[in-house]
């Protein structure tokens, strides 16, 4: 029995950490049981003796978290609109960082049973999966979906989670330049790079989009804030409510020329 085309073992790990039993991963797959779980034995996930009997394992999580604006929740929502994902086979949502520092704090904040699976080609980094319907729904609701690269919108941010969520969309796909001139953000969807320089430029950043081809054929584009006073100013803004929810070396970056001001 082949398996279906596109079908990597990272999908099948999710698959099965997301709950789905194994009769329902059968089909998508183009797998037997059996070779299903060869798979999840090769990468040595632990199995669930509840889901291989084809009950679906439940995951504790809070489903009203998308629901309810704060600080919190709009820092995750910002990295997960830059670097998670939506999956289309099943209910659930995966976060994906190289520093598990920061899916731990998204695991506490969601109230969620910190439930990890490897990702990308060398299946190093952990990705968070969230097995959730109703968080799903909530997503798609504010456009963000399975193939939300090039369509995702800029999100109704109430103005006082502003900083917050741009913290968590720099967090998620921020670039800043180790001499701290200047940084930026690469989307492939042009609403939402444009909702993202209007929020930069409300903070009398001086900021620009740029746009590129890349490999694939697909336009890019970069949202910039640019100059060694610039990035200080953007630093205090976004950083004003955080705790520890920011990658370090991040804020660094962005903070260093601040002695220059």
């Amino acid at each position: 029995m082949p398996r279906n085309p596109g079908i990597t073992d990272e999908e099948i790990i999710q698959m099965y950490k997301s709950g789905m039993p194994f009769k329902e991963m059968e089909p998508i797959i183009g797998l037997s049981d059996r070779a299903i779980r060869n798979v999840i034995y090769k990468h040595g996930i632990e199995m669930n003796r509840e889901q291989s009997s084809g009950r679906p394992r439940k995951h504790k999580v809070n489903e009203d978290f998308f629901k309810n604006w704060s600080h919190e929740m709009a820092w995750v929502l910002g990295i997960f609109i830059t670097d998670g994902h939506v999956n289309s086979k099943a209910h659930s949502i995966t976060f994906s960082q190289k520093d598990e520092r920061i899916l731990r704090i998204i695991a506490n904040y969601m109230e969620a049973d910190y439930v990890l699976a490897p990702y990308g080609p060398t299946m190093q980094t952990q990705s968070l999966i969230i097995n959730s319907k109703e968080i799903k729904k909530d997503l798609e609701e504010m456009g963000i979906g399975p193939k939300k690269s090039f369509t995702v919108p800029f999100p109704n941010v109430p103005e006082e989670f502003l900083p917050s969520f741009v913290r968590g969309i720099i967090d998620g796909d921020g670039w800043v330049q180790k001499r701290g001139y200047v940084m930026n953000v690469t989307t492939g969807s042009l609403s939402f790079a444009e909702g993202l320089l209007s929020i930069f430029q409300s903070w009398k950043l001086r900021s620009e989009i740029t746009s590129e081809m890349n490999p694939s054929g697909n336009v890019v584009y970069r949202v910039w804030v640019k100059g060694k006073y610039e990035l200080p100013k953007l630093a205090d803004i976004v950083y004003n409510n955080a705790t520890d929810n920011f990658i370090f070396y991040k804020r660094e970056l962005l903070t260093q020329r601040s002695h220059e001001i």
